[in-house]
């Protein structure tokens, strides 16, 4: 069997890994120079400044990524006990990750703190729901206004209450499983199941994708894109500029506008319907600053009146030299990427100041005009997503989010193409 791999970003990337592993024949095409996709790193003024992802999770299968790669002298673990804060009424406020932190976190008042332990007597997730109706009824309207809202809407830069249950609550449903997200919680703390560190590199999240390319790299075309995928015989065809391959898998790792192009001759249905889905647009602005707090960062309440979505800090996290990356745009202010750097440097630099207390410098500026998938309305466009036998979406828009998930998503797609197990490879998007 021969794999063909549409995109090097991580998940291609690690799927060219694994099948290697597995003795089975597959090539990545990836149409820029650098390996990584949306996981970009690089020094500014001899800062290691992020433009997509700003950490990951020390998952088994990453760590044993790493270590394949020859990364863990690079490898930076941060603190699992670090704080997250909400801006809410003009102050940072903690997020309650241990029940000594709810017990006294000002985020939630007493009667909001009791109306969230009632969360085991209601009921699971269903389609006819958004995710912020989902949130309330089972968390009750004040934890969803002050906690769950700013943290679920901000890592996808969405409006909960845009966000069809159907589409946005898979993970939610997962955890169910034990019948309450409470008792799910608390049974992971008394198991002793320790939080999974968050983790970058020396250089940055892109030494990873790096690394892998590296380790690959006879199995990765740079700046070889992909134009068309056409039926071939019993297989596919992908012709690039330079030239045509023949492979009898086909696995579609890019954007959905990108991946409609290239289904367009072989499955025109599914092709107009990845051209419906919505990502949100968003600015990241690297501000340099002597702040010197300890934790994650913080989101904004959605009613506050800042423009800020929130704030990643990557000094506390990392030591990266008193680096902070703001979030603008998002579904809540879409035209805020419209506007010009120094723009965007002076609202991040004085939004940063009211929250902080402290000066900030604005650095950089990345523009991502598709930044997140929204999992919006939208989404409804995936009912008519069917690729034909023979090709896979693998992606963040048909699967789960976030390095751990891709990676995960990559080695079970290898193991079915090793296998021959044809039902497991269109399935391993969804369980992903």
């Amino acid at each position: 069997m021969t794999v063909g791999i549409v995109g090097a970003g991580i998940t291609g990337l690690a799927l060219a890994h694994y099948c290697r592993e597995r003795d089975v024949d597959a090539v990545a095409f990836e149409a820029s120079a650098k390996p990584g996709g949306v996981i970009r790193s690089d020094r500014v003024d001899g800062r290691v400044l992020e433009h997509g992802p700003q950490r990951t999770r020390l998952t088994p299968a990453i760590e044993s990524l790493i270590d394949d790669c020859g990364l863990r002298g690079d490898l930076l673990t941060a603190d699992t006990d670090l704080p997250l804060y909400v801006y809410a009424d003009g102050r940072l406020r903690q997020v309650p990750f241990s029940p000594r932190a709810f017990l006294t976190t000002d985020l939630l008042s007493a009667r909001g703190k009791l109306r969230m332990l009632a969360e085991p007597l209601t009921g699971g997730a269903r389609d006819d729901e958004t995710a912020a109706d989902y949130f309330t009824r089972k968390f009750g309207s004040e934890a969803y206004h002050n906690m769950i809202e700013p943290l679920f809407g901000g890592i996808y830069g969405s409006d909960p209450d845009e966000m069809p249950g159907e589409y946005a609550l898979r993970t939610m449903r997962r955890m169910e499983r034990s019948g309450s997200l409470v008792r799910a919680a608390v049974h992971r703390r008394l198991d002793g199941k320790e939080r999974q560190p968050p983790i970058s590199f020396a250089e940055g999240m892109a030494q990873l994708p790096r690394a892998l390319y590296e380790h690959n790299a006879d199995r990765v075309e740079l700046e070889t894109a992909v134009e068309h995928v056409a039926a071939d015989g019993t297989g596919y065809r992908l012709d690039t500029e330079d030239g045509s391959y023949a492979v009898d898998r086909v696995v579609l790792t890019a954007r959905a506008d990108v991946t409609a192009g290239l289904l367009d001759s072989v499955d025109p249905e599914s092709a107009s319907a990845l051209r419906r889905l919505y990502y949100n647009p968003l600015a990241y602005v690297h501000l340099v600053s002597e702040a010197d707090p300890d934790g994650f960062g913080y989101q904004v309440r959605h009613d506050e009146s800042l423009r800020t979505l929130g704030v990643t800090w990557n000094a506390s996290l990392f030591d990266r030299d008193g680096v902070y990356t703001c979030f603008l745009g998002g579904m809540k202010h879409p035209g805020m990427i419209d506007r010009s750097d120094e723009e965007l440097g002076r609202i991040a630099s004085e939004e940063f100041e009211t929250v902080m207390g402290v000066s900030a410098e604005a650095v950089n500026v990345t523009r991502h005009p598709r930044g997140m998938p929204a999992y919006d309305g939208s989404w409804a466009a995936m009912e008519a997503v069917d690729p034909p036998d023979g090709v896979t979406l693998a992606t963040n828009y048909t699967g789960r989010m976030g390095v751990p998930a891709r990676v995960r998503e990559a080695r079970r797609l290898a193991e079915a193409f090793a296998t021959g197990d044809e039902g497991s490879a269109t399935t391993a998007v969804a369980e992903a």
